[in-house]
C-alpha cells in the first residue's frame, strides 16, 4: 500500500529536485528519505525516479503519482480533522495564505475573533498574491487561500469553494497640492498628463487598460509592489497612484490625498478552499469570521 508519509517525501523531492533539499525541507535526513523513496518504489512495483549524475527526474509513473499526491493528501487532511472534531476533541488547524492588504485588514480581526470562540483551533499565516496563493491551495500547502480578481475568468476557480467577501474599490492618490486635491469625482482621462506610480503587476494591468479605454496609456516613472512606497512618492509630489481601498486602510497617506476615480474599477476580495476542505470545521469557522470581518 502507499502511505501518506511516502506520498510526501515524493512530492518534496520532486519540488526540490534532490533527496538532500528534500530531506532539508521535510525536517529529517538525506538516508531517511532514500528509505521511504525505496519503501515507495516497492509499494509503486515500478521505479519512480530516474538518477542520471547528481541529476534526478520522474519516470512516467513518478509524474502521475506526484500528480494525485496533492488531492489524495488534501484528502486525507480533511479527513483527519474532521474525524477529531467528531471525536470531540475540539482542535483543528488551518493554513491561511493572503495578500499583504488583506493581511493587515480582513485577517485580524477575523483570527482574533476565531481565537475567543474556538482557543483550541492554531491558525497559521504566510503571505503570496494571486495566482501564487491558489497554487498553493492547490498543491496542498494551505487550507485557505485569501485572494482577489479583476472581472470574472470562466473556469478560473471551478474546482474551488468560492466564499465571496467584498467588493474592494480602487482609489485615486494625488499630493496635498495637486490641482484635483480635494476634488470629489475624478475621471481617470484627467490624470492623462501625470507621471504615474504603479502598484502590484496585477494591478498594474488593470490600470493600463482602463486608461488604455480612457484614450491615453499612463507614464510610469516608478513601479513598485510595497504600498506605503506608493503612498510615499505620491506624498512627495512624484506622481499618482490608484491602490485597493483595502491598502488605504491600514496605511495612513501623509502628504497625499485620496479621490475617488472614475469609471469605478472594483476587485473581488474571495476566500477560496478546497471542497474537501470546506467541510473541516476549523476551516468552516475560519471562513465564517472572515465573512464576518468583511461585513464590518
Amino acid at each position: 500500500m502507499i502511505e501518506a508519509r511516502h506520498l510526501r517525501v515524493l512530492r518534496a523531492v520532486a519540488t526540490t529536485g534532490s533527496f538532500s533539499a528534500a530531506a532539508r525541507e521535510l525536517g529529517c535526513t538525506q538516508p531517511a528519505v532514500s528509505q521511504q523513496m525505496k519503501a515507495l518504489e516497492t509499494s509503486a512495483g515500478t521505479p519512480l525516479l530516474i538518477r542520471t549524475g547528481r541529476e534526478m527526474r520522474l519516470t512516467q509513473a513518478g509524474e502521475a503519482l506526484v500528480r494525485h499526491a496533492s488531492g489524495i493528501l488534501a484528502g486525507l487532511t480533511a479527513a483527519e480533522e474532521e474525524v477529531a472534531a467528531i471525536a470531540g476533541l475540539r482542535a483543528g488547524r488551518v493554513r491561511l495564505v493572503s495578500f499583504p492588504s488583506g493581511s493587515s485588514t480582513l485577517v485580524p480581526g477575523a483570527l482574533a475573533a476565531l481565537r475567543a470562540a474556538h482557543p483550541g483551533t492554531q491558525v497559521s499565516l504566510v503571505e503570496a498574491e494571486p495566482p501564487r496563493s491558489v497554487e498553493m491551495l492547490r498543491d496542498g500547502d494551505c487550507d485557505i487561500a485569501l485572494a482577489f480578481r479583476y472581472g470574472t475568468a470562466i473556469g478560473e476557480w471551478d474546482d474551488l469553494v468560492v466564499r465571496p467577501l467584498l467588493r474592494d474599490r480602487l482609489i485615486g492618490l494625488v499630493p496635498e497640492g495637486h490641482r484635483l486635491a480635494g476634488t470629489d469625482a475624478v475621471g481617470i482621462g484627467e490624470l492623462a498628463d501625470e507621471p504615474w506610480i504603479a502598484g502590484c503587476p496585477r494591478c498594474r494591468r488593470q490600470l493600463v487598460e482602463v486608461c488604455e479605454s480612457s484614450g491615453f496609456t499612463p507614464r510610469i516613472d516608478f513601479a513598485t509592489d510595497d504600498y506605503p512606497a506608493v503612498i510615499g512618492l505620491v506624498g512627495a509630489g512624484l506622481g499618482v497612484a490608484v491602490l485597493p481601498g483595502l491598502a488605504l486602510e491600514s496605511v495612513r497617506p501623509k502628504g497625499a490625498r485620496t479621490v475617488t476615480v472614475e469609471p469605478a474599477v472594483e476587485r473581488e476580495i474571495v476566500a477560496l478552499t478546497l471542497p474537501d476542505l470546506a467541510r473541516v470545521p476549523a476551516v468552516a469557522a475560519t471562513l465564517d469570521q472572515l465573512s464576518l470581518a468583511a461585513a464590518r
